[in-house]
């Protein structure tokens, strides 16, 4: 049951991720259409790429929080620390 649980977990946090990656690549297009400034172009990438690097970092929080709680339960522990 808690593997399932788990399982579930991690792949909404993987879809999450995705949409975030998405909302993230699309908006960065829509900043580069609306402007010929290539300051602001680039800013939008970085925006971009910045807004992908938070998304994968809570995925692998989220694994990381239920890789330990699995560990914990294996082990007899009540929770994390």
């Amino acid at each position: 049951m808690e593997s399932a649980k788990e399982s579930m977990s991690n792949v909404t946090a993987s879809a999450k991720s995705g949409m975030e990656k998405t909302k993230a690549t699309a908006q960065e297009k829509v900043e580069k259409l609306t402007t010929r400034d290539p300051m602001k172009k680039e800013l939008a990438e970085e925006k971009k790429e910045e807004r992908k690097r938070e998304a994968e970092t809570e995925k692998q929080r989220v694994r990381d929080e239920n890789a330990a709680r699995r560990d914990a339960a294996a082990h007899g522990t009540t929770g994390l620390p």
